[in-house]
């Protein structure tokens, strides 16, 4: 794949929600791509709505890179975009990435850092392409009509996306993403919930009460820290019957890296994986909710699909 050195980038700017200097940050970044020699158009998101209307904007007019100025969910809502186009649009693309948002992990998993844009700048301009793999999940909701959702870096089911969907609410009260998430992680401590889960994976199938699960085609926010997007398998964890005091060493496992030392996590590697029950466990996809399945539902990989630029 031929790119001309001099191709216009597309960027979608999704300004950080409660931060104050979006300009000022936006314009940091611009004195970047200007002094790497980068000729750019930048559009703005107004909200989270408008993003996938934004890059199907850039895709339809012809951008051939498009960099996404965002976290893991933004990104999320550019490769559904790049995947409901056809297959020859698809393959004139390349996606990148300069990390801006609540998480970032999926940028983390390249190096890409949220404090170093002349780096990240510079990477990007190398222009390295690789072909990544999508993970796709597809389900049925309470009205009964299916849907499809593609996810780069993860899904969670049960309590890791109860912590997501609690971070959000105690963010509009407390600002800070990163004491909003340890609240909201104390208060499912001490509040947590088991789901009753009955899911296949390879030949077993786990029928218990489960803590959450991760299906990771990334690192999944520490949760598969060994999936990685390009061999064509899925890595999934299972928690179930930790004790408190399991909870607290198991985080800082997490933390540490060494999430799958836990005695309580359950991994396996696959192609797919289906859900057959899992009554009340809400599902996050790249951190963010989606509408709540009704029923079994499958979530499967799909093999080096999109353009991605990765660093030098």
């Amino acid at each position: 794949m031929n790119y001309a050195l001099n191709e216009r980038w597309g960027i979608l700017y999704c300004p950080r929600k409660g931060i104050r200097s979006k300009r000022k940050r936006w314009e940091r970044l611009q004195k970047e791509l200007e002094k790497h020699g980068v000729k750019f158009d930048m559009v703005q998101s107004e909200n989270t709505d408008s993003v996938e209307r934004l890059v199907t904007m850039l895709i339809r007019n012809g951008y051939k890179i498009i960099v996404i100025v965002g976290g893991d969910s933004a990104l999320n809502d550019a490769v559904n975009c790049l995947m409901r186009e056809e297959r020859s649009v698809r393959e004139q693309v390349m996606l990148g990435v300069i990390p801006n948002g609540s998480m970032n992990d999926f940028a983390r998993f390249w190096e890409f850092s949220d404090d170093n844009d002349a780096q990240t700048v510079e990477w990007l301009t190398k222009q390295r392409v690789r072909k990544v793999d999508l993970g796709r999940i597809h389900y049925t909701d309470k009205h009964e009509e299916q849907h499809h959702r593609y996810f780069l870096n993860c899904i969670n089911i049960g309590t890791t996306a109860d912590i997501m969907n609690l971070r959000q609410q105690t963010r509009r009260i407390l600002w800070s993403r990163t004491l909003s998430f340890v609240v909201s992680v104390i208060l499912k401590i001490f509040h947590r919930k088991d789901y009753k889960m009955r899911i296949r994976v390879n030949s077993e199938i786990v029928d218990r009460r489960v803590m959450t699960v991760c299906v990771g085609n990334a690192h999944g926010y520490g949760q598969t820290p060994s999936a990685v997007p390009y061999n064509g398998m899925l890595d999934l964890t299972v928690v179930y019957d930790p004790q408190l005091m399991q909870l607290f060493s198991g985080l800082w496992l997490l933390i540490s890296g060494r999430f799958l030392n836990h005695r309580s996590v359950h991994p396996y590697r696959t192609r797919e994986l289906v859900v057959e029950e899992a009554r009340h466990a809400l599902v996050g996809i790249d951190g963010r909710l989606i509408k709540q399945p009704v029923g079994s539902y499958t979530i499967t990989v799909e093999q080096e699909v999109i353009n991605f630029l990765i660093p030098d």
